[in-house]
């Protein structure tokens, strides 16, 4: 592994990155779309879902981490990372086809299916996902070259998101009967057949083309509690992860609730072209953010998307019944700072990693991508399961006009409480202390250490 490599082929950057385009249809539908397909189509309860999401993501806290600290210590012929990007992809896709096509049973029977196979895509999204994002932070250590590279991650990852978006407008639309359950139904059965060898296909690209990085002689400890503790002795990190903590459960409160905001506050039938709006200005500010962030640093990049995000999202909480064209503008404007949302704090996550080999003398990618891992499914988590678990305490009644007191609250969830929580994560951003003059000090220690 050559610590003063700065560059990566093209074909390695989209092989690598090819996975995240797939994967994006595990987020979208599963935080969007099957919410309300289980409870309006379906007919379970919406506070019960809610309470399956938030419930099934405190298991992610032990089995994360855990993830990634396998497969910092696993040696195979094909690498740390690799098998397990192969492999769960498998075990992913047939999970996929099982969630999205619950068999016609009663509430009871169906609300254990959900609960299942759920926690099944859970599972093996940890297997997948976790060994293939450790796998990022060791392909290149050149402070700013890896910020390009989960540029191209990133980028991918949101194009695959803008494809879950739009598929469900564009399957019904060629569908003999557009609407009613049956084709609800039938718009998550070709869904699923289409992503899941997707998901393998785009899996095993990266697993043929990607060659990994060869691991320190130093291996990680496989004592969970014994690394994670000398993990949270990172103190940049800590401020990295909590200050993203704060500002993924703003960014995913709205998304979750977005098809019943627009639908019962604007009274508009166009919610997956306010996606559609804000995943394509996303991706194509994201090479802009790329530049800014050489210019400015991936500190100050970052916190300027925060704050342009929450900025334009603020007046959201104020608009209501016809405010298409409006909320559409304010969409655009918080979706710039969309694609630098998940680019930059990889790339810092990258840094504090080398960050930890300087005084650990391990390579331990795994360990931490799973510690954030569990960051952003607790915050999806949050976000979904509170968000919907209140609509239900509110009186939330799926597919009828909804009361005052449900159109505030969800004025409050979607805008208001998501914008007080990015002002947090911006207050906490502010004291994260790696530069670039920093990182190149670690980099040149590690590179003569090797010597």
């Amino acid at each position: 592994m050559n610590l003063k490599a700065t560059k990566l082929s093209l074909p390695i950057k989209l092989a690598y990155a090819l996975p995240a385009f797939a994967m994006a249809v595990v987020g979208i539908p599963i935080y969007i779309y099957i919410p309300k397909f289980y409870t309006d189509v379906i007919g379970l309860n919406i506070s019960v879902v809610g309470a399956i999401l938030l419930s099934l993501r405190l298991f992610d806290a032990i089995t994360d981490p855990l993830m990634g600290l396998i497969s910092d210590r696993s040696t195979t012929v094909y690498g740390r990372r690799r098998p397990y990007i192969a492999g769960g992809s498998l075990l992913l896709a047939a999970s996929i086809v099982c969630l999205f096509n619950p068999p016609a049973m009663g509430i009871p029977a169906t609300t254990v299916w959900f609960l299942i196979w759920l926690a099944l895509v859970f599972l093996f999204w940890t297997l997948t996902v976790v060994p293939y994002e450790a796998l990022g932070p060791e392909l290149i250590h050149d402070y700013h070259e890896r910020t390009v590279l989960f540029g191209y991650r990133d980028g991918f990852l949101i194009a695959g998101t803008m494809v879950a978006a739009t598929a469900p407008v564009v399957i019904r639309s060629l569908l003999p009967d557009t609407n009613g359950p049956d084709a609800d139904q039938a718009v998550f059965f070709i869904m699923s057949i289409l992503y899941a060898p997707l998901i393998v296909c785009c899996c095993g690209v990266c697993f043929f083309i990607v060659k990994e990085a060869e691991p320190t002689k130093k291996r990680a400890s496989f004592q969970l509690r014994e690394s994670l503790a000398t993990t949270f002795q990172n103190k940049p990190f800590c401020i990295l992860l909590l200050a993203f903590s704060f500002s993924a459960v703003a960014a995913q409160m709205p998304a979750t609730l977005i098809l019943f905001y627009v639908e019962y506050v604007l009274e508009s039938t166009h919610a997956e072209l306010f996606l559609l709006i804000y995943f394509v200005s996303g991706i194509a500010l994201l090479p802009a953010w790329v530049w800014v962030s050489r210019r400015i640093g991936k500190k100050a990049a970052w916190m300027l998307s925060m704050g342009i995000n929450t900025g334009a999202f603020f007046y959201v909480f104020w608009l209501g019944a016809g405010d298409e064209w409006l909320y559409g503008v304010l969409v655009f404007i918080s979706g710039i700072g969309f694609g630098a949302g998940l680019a930059l704090p990889s790339a810092l996550t990258a840094d504090v990693i080398d960050y930890d080999q300087a005084f650990s003398g391990e390579r331990r990618e795994g360990q931490y991508i799973g510690i954030f891992s569990v960051a952003k499914k607790m915050a999806g988590a949050a976000g979904a399961g509170i968000g919907l678990w209140v609509l239900g305490l509110f009186g939330y009644a799926p597919g009828q006009p909804q009361s005052p007191e449900v159109i505030f609250a969800l004025r409050t969830l979607y805008a208001l409480i998501p914008c007080l929580l990015s002002i947090v994560g911006f207050i906490i951003a502010g004291f994260y202390p790696l530069s670039e003059a920093r990182h190149d000090e670690i980099m040149d220690q590690l590179h003569n250490a090797r010597q």
